[in-house]
């Protein structure tokens, strides 16, 4: 069973393609705004549309690239065209968001989304035609040796993501930091799965929405899944407004949970669903675990891990109802054919978790090392001046309160102030104030966005492609 074809008929392209995602993006409820918050309003969320017409969504990106600003770009994009299909209401009420909410359920934004959808997935996954292998000849007894062979257990070594937060200067910065990028998936929780429990499939269709009715908390709102994560997020002093933090997402966050609903929207990758169901549902049980220990050594008793501590509890009975009672009766009913797709979901899920483990990683030691950063901004703007080093420059003015909503550059920058005083957004909770004279270095990749605090603000950004190279 093969994948659908890269390349097909009813796919945009070229200027056709982008034209349509800056027609989608412009809809008012994807501009940007003037505050790093979106405040009880689930419809907004910012897509930047004045920088998508210079953007190529044609030529799928390899790994290295994947984080890449056209990459977050379209994570952003796709996360809005599939929650259109999702019933988001304020919790404070509608009233005086009534247009956000028909402008983002119209038509027109639903058929102008469905229309760039599959150019857009095949830009934002496309990458892992090149990064997962299943030829060869599978049969149910070598699935089950493979599915024997992963080690989901874990041990007692803290994982690279657990000494990310806490070896940072500040761990508990950096734990509500992680805890944010779960938020698009968490607070809309098995959302994505719903989409495979519908129409008509036999007794694993059953199966399936058991795992549903556990997630949604059997019916009672104060025992879902998604309720137990709000108070998860208020126990640290952050707010459970659905994409309040939409900002602070980073790239691979939006590609995970865009994932899922990618598999769910396609129903032609239903088995492939099957296979990182499982997966998801049997290595959640370690990383709950983990989840629980981590956040209770960071915030002492006083934050609510109810949220994981259940999972731990419930994801065991899931991964033993994916494997025998979902896996095994899709095999028997429609033979050993399938199998390549289940493996492809848990080997493709796997790639996924790295690249969302080195981005988190990546982004925690790029927001502890704005100080150095910082200083780091006299040595790199001499090198520039003095031309020992050529880098393309940006001149820029901007008034009071101008946002420049995050993102990122695909190599390293230098941000230099010429005149008036800038906030340097880094990270949730991380940020620096330059003034005239002053400046910082720009990883590339890294999330980053700013706020002008003077009546008028003058600076440059100098494309200095790698940062090192400025101080040899």
């Amino acid at each position: 069973m093969s994948h659908v074809p890269q390349h097909v008929p009813f796919q945009l392209s070229g200027d056709v393609l982008r034209d349509a995602v800056v027609q989608y993006a412009t809809n008012p409820i994807y501009l940007d705004n003037g505050d790093w918050e979106n405040h009880d309003n689930p419809y907004r969320r910012q897509l930047r549309p004045q920088v998508l017409p210079h953007l190529d969504f044609d030529k799928v990106p390899g790994r290295e690239n994947i984080l890449d600003y056209t990459s977050l770009a379209v994570q952003r994009l796709l996360t809005s065209v599939y929650e259109a299909d999702l019933v988001f209401l304020p919790r404070s009420g509608l009233k005086g968001k009534e247009e956000d909410f028909q402008a983002f359920y119209s038509p027109a934004n639903r058929a102008l989304g469905e229309r760039i959808r599959p150019a857009l997935e095949r830009y934002a996954f496309g990458f892992l035609d090149d990064e997962v292998e299943t030829s060869g000849k599978w049969t149910a007894a070598s699935l089950d040796s493979y599915l024997d062979s992963l080690d989901m257990g874990g041990g007692e070594e803290r994982s690279p993501v657990e000494e990310a937060v806490t070896g940072s200067g500040d761990p508990a910065r950096a734990a509500r930091m992680w805890l944010v990028q779960f938020a698009p998936d968490f607070l809309s929780e098995a959302s994505p799965m719903v989409r495979n429990v519908l129409g008509h499939y036999g007794p694993t269709q059953s199966e399936w929405f058991k795992v549903v009715i556990d997630e949604y908390g059997y019916g009672v709102h104060d025992t879902k899944h998604s309720t137990l994560f709000e108070r998860t997020l208020e126990s640290v002093g952050l707010s459970s407004d659905l994409h309040r933090y939409w900002q602070y997402y980073l790239n691979s966050s939006l590609l995970m949970n865009n994932y899922f609903h990618y598999l769910g929207k396609n129903h032609e990758l239903f088995f492939r669903y099957v296979g990182a169901l499982f997966y998801t549902e049997s290595s959640l049980v370690d990383f709950c675990r983990r989840a629980d220990r981590l956040l209770r050594g960071v915030f002492g008793d006083s934050v609510d891990t109810t949220y994981f501590t259940e999972h731990v509890h419930i994801d065991q009975h899931h991964g033993r109802m994916a494997r025998e009672k979902i896996i095994a009766p899709l095999i028997e009913a429609h033979g050993e054919g399938i199998i390549p797709e289940i493996v492809r979901g848990i080997e493709e899920y796997r790639v996924l978790v790295d690249v969302a483990d080195t981005d988190y990683r990546a982004q925690i030691a790029w927001m502890d090392d704005q100080p150095e950063l910082k200083k780091l901004h006299g040595p790199v703007y001499e090198a520039i001046r003095e031309g020992r080093v050529t880098a393309p420059v940006a001149h820029l003015v901007e008034p009071f309160n101008e946002l420049s909503n995050t993102h990122c550059h695909e190599g390293d920058e230098l941000c230099h102030i010429v005149s008036g005083t800038m906030r340097f957004e880094s990270g949730l909770g991380s940020s620096l104030i330059l003034e005239a004279g002053e400046g910082v270095v720009i990883r590339r990749n890294r999330l980053h966005g700013a706020d002008i605090l003077s009546e008028e603000c003058v600076y440059e950004i100098h494309s200095v492609g790698d940062y090192r190279a400025c101080l040899s």
